[in-house]
């Protein structure tokens, strides 16, 4: 029963973040007549990326939650939690609000708690750590990617 939940509640909480961003995209990337950078990935590619991510984060806490008991465990979880957390409002604030200044200042903090996330579950399940790293990658790009549009599109 316990693994049941665990596994429930870990790929609930992605596909719930997945899903509310699915509705601040509705389609159309651009709607707001940003200039984009040349950088910026074509509005397909962030389906399938994103898809395989939450799998990923999901079975990174998956893995934490059934590894065997450390001291560090909770600190983890609260990690997980919160870039999860994080992760939420970075869209709405993006796409929903217009504030780049203020997306960039809540993606780097989600970055460096994904790379805390990461660093910390090593020592508890080195595979929870490796399914971090390309969700760490993709968030650093994208911080990359919301600099850029900040700088093209100013207030």
């Amino acid at each position: 029963m316990k693994l049941k939940i665990a596994v429930w509640l870990s790929l609930y909480a992605c596909t719930i973040v997945a899903a509310s961003g699915a509705i601040w995209f509705a389609g159309n990337l651009n709607a707001n007549n940003w200039i984009a950078p040349d950088v910026a990935p074509p509005a397909w590619l962030f389906g399938p990326v994103w898809t395989v991510l939450y799998l990923f984060i999901a079975t990174s806490a998956y893995r934490v939650i059934y590894a065997d008991p450390h001291k560090l465990k909770g600190v983890v979880l609260a990690l997980w939690s919160l870039q999860m957390c994080l992760n939420t409002l970075w869209t709405p604030v993006f796409f929903g609000a217009f504030d780049l200044p203020g997306a960039l200042a809540l993606i780097v903090v989600l970055w460096a708690v994904i790379g805390s996330y990461t660093a910390f579950s090593f020592s508890i399940d080195r595979k929870a750590g490796y399914l971090f790293l390309p969700y760490w990658a993709w968030v650093s790009f994208a911080t990359v990617l919301n600099y850029k549009y900040m700088i093209l599109n100013p207030l």
